[in-house]
């Protein structure tokens, strides 16, 4: 008996020894890089529990990515623009995390726009782009790279069937800043607009909410929501962001799969 607890003592002693070593192998990994999202809630993460159909396409773009390769940390938020991002201190903490070799895709525009919210409104030609210059400079002290992404489209047509662009100067307002400062630039507000118009009139509410009411228990009344995603419609917004990745090849396409 006095052999059988000598035995089982030895072998926690190994266990716990072995799991040591296997601890420290851990905390001595090598970090992976990160891809930083900062946005507004079309990019956003949204709560799964309890059950909803509403997706942000930054929380769809990890299934495109190696999670062996790189990691996704998606800090775009509902109702957000450059100016409140700024001042919630919201880029601040991303900056502090920001690594060598870090990538941070940058979309506002959406809330930017608003000019009866104070908090929110950042002029297209003015505070806009001195908010978008002020992310790639501090990323770019940080030797993370900056990549600009243009607001995706909302779904608005008009009588006639045709597709209304809603972001007025701001798509062409970040275009300038992509230009002037050398940072790639992901064309989502140009695919996102072939993507409804391919999807047609009614076959454009798939990509958003349109649900009726009782169908999910956070909503009782009929939904009818033309700016944010379904799982759906953020999918295939993920993979015109990958698309452009690909195209610009830029670093981020070595960790596709």
């Amino acid at each position: 008996m006095r052999a059988t607890y000598l035995n089982l003592a030895r072998l926690l002693l190994a266990l716990g020894i072995l799991g040591g070593v296997r601890a420290a192998a851990e905390q001595t990994k090598p970090l992976l890089p990160t891809i930083y999202l900062i946005g507004d809630s079309t990019m956003a993460d949204k709560p799964t529990d309890p059950p909803n159909p509403e997706r942000g396409w930054g929380q769809a773009l990890p299934h495109w990515l190696d999670p062996d390769a790189v990691r996704v940390s998606n800090h775009a938020m509902n109702g957000r623009s450059t100016k409140s991002f700024l001042d919630e201190g919201r880029w601040a903490k991303v900056v502090a995390a920001l690594q060598p070799g870090d990538i941070v895709i940058i979309q506002f525009g959406h809330n930017d726009e608003k000019v009866d919210k104070p908090d929110r409104y950042a002029a297209p030609w003015g505070a806009f782009q001195e908010n978008l210059r002020r992310f790639v400079k501090e990323a770019r002290e940080h030797q993370a790279m900056p990549i600009l992404a243009t607001p995706v489209a909302r779904r608005k047509w008009s009588s006639t069937g045709e597709l209304i662009d809603t972001h007025g100067d701001y798509p062409a307002a970040m275009r300038v800043v992509a230009e002037q400062q050398k940072v790639p630039l992901l064309e989502l507000n140009k695919l996102t607009m072939e993507l409804e118009r391919g999807h047609g009139v009614e076959g454009s509410k798939r990509l958003h909410l349109h649900y009726p009411g009782g169908r999910y228990a956070r909503w009782s009344e009929p939904v009818r929501d033309d700016t944010h995603y379904s799982e759906y419609g953020a999918e295939r917004v993920a993979a015109l962001a990958v698309q452009e990745i690909l195209r610009l090849q830029l670093p981020p396409s070595q960790w596709v799969r």
